[in-house]
Order: structure tokens, then C-alpha cells, then sequence
């Protein structure tokens, strides 16, 4: 019988995937509490209380906090330590002028790559859209709308775009939950998200940038009052807060 002689086989070189830091999970879960309204607009961070909720030090708290600072999430005054940050009437245009050179730029480059491919994921986030303002429930509305836009992001394939939409969408819910009228979204959904998809599918770079334009300015005139006739739903202020819960940390890979 033939002897059977293996070949050699050339080591395939592999990157090791990284394990997120505590700093990152501590930094995730602040973000998340932050956006969900666990961690109010305008509430003090007590080191001590939040390490202790969230069952981590305070050291890699004190690093995650400084990263929220940077980005505008959290606000540090001399003196009075640190807060969540506070997005009132008057810097709610710059918030949306933000995002519509971010997400005009993802709707530029779906369609530079060939808008077909993504569409379908698009139109489905729409629909969840209009299910969900059938209802009374704002934050399911406010959630949906901003997972639309957060896929249109993410679906032009750009790492640093979805970064910083991955800030500005926290920072647009914010914005709400600074509006002293409460936590409101607006119900009828404007024709521009429509137009948007159409402009999409049509390869038309302007038009899809007129259509997330207008839609950003009533959104504007909605957050300052400038426009009070738009149907809201608002959030019951009897309704439940989530709360943080402690960090589980695992040994998996």
C-alpha cells in the first residue's frame, strides 16, 4: 500500500478579534442610558453611585466619562462635575445641519454604488416606520425613525460616517428630551422620507438631498416651537423609565 505523505500546509495568518475594554462596555451602556432617557438631560454623574450601579470601578468609569465628554454627550463645569448634556432650542439647528451633511452624503454614495442593493433593507425600516406611527407609543416612534436613518448611514458602507451618526442620532434624542413640553414625536409622517426612497431609487443625488433638507426643517421648527399645528404623540410621564443595569463581563472571545 501507498504511503500517504500530507502536504504541506502554509500558516494562514489570522488578526486576533478584540475583546472590548471595560471602558467600552462602560462607555456603550452610558450611551445607551443617555439615548433610552435612563440617564436624564441635565442629571449629575455621581461616580461613586454609577460605578456601584453599574458594578465597575471607578477609574475606568472616570476614562469612560471623559470619552462622553469629548463627544458632546456628557458636559463638565468646574466645580459641579459632570452632567448629561442639555440640547435646548437654540442649538437644535446645528444638530440637524450635522446629520444632513452626514446622511446626504450616505444617500450620495448608496446611489454612487448603486442604490438597488440596499433599498429593499430601506424600505423595510419605512414601513417599521408607518406601523409604528399607526400607534400612541412615541418612543416606538421616535425609535423607528431613527433606525431608518441610522440605516441609511450604514448602508453607504462608509466606518466613519456610521460613527458619527452613531453620536449625532443620541444627540438628536437629546434634543427632545430637552424639550421642556416633554418627550413628543411627531405622528403623520412627512412625504419627504417617501421622496427620499424615490430619489434613491432614481439615482437622483439632488433630490435626495432636497427631500432629508426639508425634512430636517420641519423636524427644526417642530423641536423650537416654531411649528406647534404638527400632530405629536407624547411620551405619559407616568410612563417607565429604564433603568442601568450591571455589566456583565464575559471570558468569550
Amino acid at each position: 500500500m501507498a504511503s500517504y505523505t500530507p502536504r504541506s500546509v502554509t500558516p494562514i495568518s489570522m488578526v486576533r478579534v478584540a475583546r472590548p475594554s471595560t471602558v467600552d462596555l462602560i462607555t456603550a451602556e452610558l450611551r445607551k442610558a443617555i439615548f433610552t432617557g435612563a440617564l436624564p438631560v441635565g442629571s449629575p454623574i455621581g461616580e461613586v453611585e454609577m460605578s456601584s450601579q453599574l458594578g465597575v470601578s471607578r477609574s475606568p468609569l472616570r476614562e469612560s466619562t471623559q470619552r462622553l465628554v469629548q463627544e458632546g454627550l456628557l458636559t463638565a463645569s468646574p466645580g459641579r462635575g459632570m452632567r448629561v448634556s442639555v440640547i435646548g432650542p437654540e442649538h437644535v439647528a446645528d444638530v440637524y445641519d450635522a446629520r444632513l451633511a452626514i446622511e446626504a452624503q450616505a444617500a450620495r454614495l448608496i446611489i454612487k454604488t448603486g442604490a438597488s442593493a440596499v433599498i429593499g433593507s430601506i424600505e423595510r425600516a419605512y414601513a417599521t416606520l408607518v406601523e409604528a406611527s399607526k400607534g400612541e407609543d412615541a418612543v416606538a416612534i421616535g425609535d423607528a425613525d431613527i433606525e431608518f436613518h441610522r440605516l441609511l448611514v450604514d448602508s453607504a458602507g462608509s466606518r466613519r460616517l456610521s460613527h458619527y451618526m452613531s453620536t449625532l442620532v443620541i444627540e438628536t434624542r437629546i434634543a427632545s428630551f430637552s424639550d421642556p413640553n416633554g418627550y413628543t414625536v411627531r405622528r403623520s409622517i412627512s412625504e419627504t422620507y417617501r421622496q427620499l426612497l424615490d430619489a434613491l431609487a432614481a439615482g437622483d443625488t439632488s433630490a435626495a438631498f432636497a427631500a432629508l433638507e426639508q425634512q430636517f426643517a420641519e423636524a427644526v421648527a417642530r423641536l423650537t416651537g416654531e411649528d406647534e399645528d404638527v400632530d405629536t404623540v407624547e411620551r405619559p410621564v407616568t410612563e417607565a423609565i429604564p433603568t442601568m443595569t450591571p455589566i456583565e463581563f464575559t471570558d468569550e472571545v
